[in-house]
């Protein structure tokens, strides 16, 4: 799925969304607001919660390859696309 996070916004509108850019299965998602005190204690609370990511990288060339290993299911955790030079 073509997926668009909104996180971690405290004030202002949401940027627009270049809809076609997310293929056809799209999901654009919010997470609710939060003020700069919730983020502190979020924060605070992070370091104590054992959070394991998985992360597959990608050189841009091969977004296709991400893509189809992400819609047939056999990509575990997310893809990142990597830009040259970055």
């Amino acid at each position: 799925h073509g997926y668009a996070h909104d996180v971690g916004r405290d004030v202002g509108d949401i940027p627009g969304v270049h809809y076609e850019i997310l293929w056809g299965e799209r999901v654009v998602r919010s997470v609710a607001n939060l003020t700069r005190e919730d983020g502190r204690e979020f924060l605070a609370l992070a370091p104590l919660v054992p959070v394991r990511t998985e992360v597959e990288s990608f050189p841009l060339e091969e977004a296709n390859e991400a893509l189809d290993r992400l819609r047939s299911g056999r990509l575990r955790g997310a893809a990142v696309l990597v830009m040259e030079g970055s």
